[in-house]
């Protein structure tokens, strides 16, 4: 059986930056709960972050690919620099994929650590570009897809394909 690694909050986890929680009801997740499948992970709580902590996005005019090199910072809206923890965190959420076999993931949008599609600014004004989060980059290099909690369906299917690869 194949793992699915999920960000904590999905779940309904109050793990993120503001202390809550943004549980999802998809059929998808439900089934793959039931079927043993899931293994959480809040890659930020994992690299030592707490709960609640400041909002935080990579810095302006950066990449998560910037940071995994050491030439960009992650930023909270405080001005503490907490890359080492977001670092520390996609490292640990990478070993939990190692640990397990896992090749598929969901986490959450808009994350400096997970986001899959887009990332905030640097700027902490609200908008939104396209990118990916530092656990997402260091995962997608890995070897793991990486879906968004708006792609259950296209994460099912996925699923699927590597589930047949693995019966033939």
């Amino acid at each position: 059986m194949q793992y699915v690694l999920i960000s904590s909050c999905l779940l309904g986890n109050p793990v993120r930056y503001d202390g809550r929680g943004v549980p999802h009801g998809d059929a998808v997740l439900a089934r793959w709960r039931d079927e043993g499948r899931v293994v959480p992970v809040c890659p930020e709580v994992a690299g030592g972050m707490p709960v609640p902590r400041p909002p935080a996005e990579i810095e302006a005019g950066k990449r998560a690919a910037d940071v995994l090199a050491s030439g960009a910072r992650v930023i909270a809206v405080t001005g503490q620099d907490v890359t080492v923890p977001f670092v520390q965190g996609a490292h640990a959420a990478l070993a939990l994929a190692r640990q397990h076999g896992i090749r598929i993931a969901v986490l959450k949008e808009g994350s400096p650590s997970c986001g899959s599609g887009y990332v905030y600014d640097g700027h902490f004004a609200g908008r939104r570009l396209p990118g990916v989060g530092v656990t997402a980059q260091l995962l997608t290099r890995a070897g793991v897809r990486v879906f968004s909690e708006k792609q259950w369906a296209d994460a099912q299917a996925w699923l699927a394909q590597l589930e047949a690869q693995n019966v033939g």
